[in-house]
């Protein structure tokens, strides 16, 4: 659990980025577009994990979340209003200042971290999440088995992450930053990690995959989940055995 996984450049490229988080049309609108089908996602994977009820409101009622990677609290948010007491945290102090102003503002008690996952005090919890961090990480052997570390015996865990194809390469790096959709640097195509690949590092954690799907382009909604996972795609994993 001492292994340090922060790329300092990643972390003060996104930190560069926290006023503008939670804007919707800011320099982060495309993770405005993303969330939802995320949390969608992540709801599903709850509920057939824990066997809730999908109308239930407080799904994570009783139940503590980590989001590593979390940003400004986008998704942090959403999982403290499902009931989780929820821990974020972030290689960038910035993020960390704007999430905790965002989450005063909106009456939710979320504890936040700044720095290695390595550092927070000892806990385990029943949710971990990380949402497109893993290929932004200077060791991502490590970083999964610091993330398997704090999953709880009987808990889950939901990952996000763009997969290294060529179309990835061709849509989400080159034409998404030469037209703006994400600022420049944001990806580098090397770092991004297939479905397969990221599979192995979560079994050599102790982990297996429950469940991959595909994060696919919306005419629509902008993204939509299941389809071709040629750009993106999400996983949960539990404990093996």
């Amino acid at each position: 659990m001492n292994a340090a996984t922060i790329n300092p450049h990643e972390a003060a490229h996104f930190g560069a980025l926290a006023a503008d988080w939670w804007d919707p049309q800011g320099s982060s609108a495309m993770l405005h577009k993303l969330n939802p089908v995320r949390l969608a996602y992540i709801r599903e994977q709850i509920d057939g994990h824990w066997h809730v009820d999908a109308r239930e409101r407080h799904p994570l009622a009783g139940k503590r979340a980590l989001d590593v990677g979390c940003g400004a609290g986008l998704l942090c948010e959403p999982l403290a209003r499902m009931g989780a007491e929820v821990t974020g945290v972030d290689a960038a102090p910035e993020n960390i200042a704007a999430a905790k102003e965002h989450a005063a503002g909106q009456g939710l008690s979320i504890t936040y971290h700044a720095g290695e996952l390595a550092a927070l005090p000892p806990a385990v919890f029943d949710l971990v999440t990380s949402m497109e961090v893993v290929e932004h990480v200077t060791d991502p052997a490590a970083f999964i088995a610091d993330l398997a570390a704090r999953l709880a015996p009987g808990g889950l865990m939901t990952l996000s992450t763009p997969n290294r194809t060529m179309l990835s390469k061709l849509l989400l790096v080159e034409a998404a930053e030469r037209v703006g959709a994400v600022p420049r640097g944001t990806h580098d195509w090397d770092q991004f990690l297939k479905p397969e690949e990221l599979t192995k590092l979560l079994e050599g954690a102790g982990l297996e995959v429950v469940d991959r799907t595909g994060l696919s382009p919306s005419a629509a909604k902008g993204f939509k989940l299941g389809g071709s996972e040629a750009l993106n795609y999400l996983v949960a994993a539990r404990h093996a055995g």
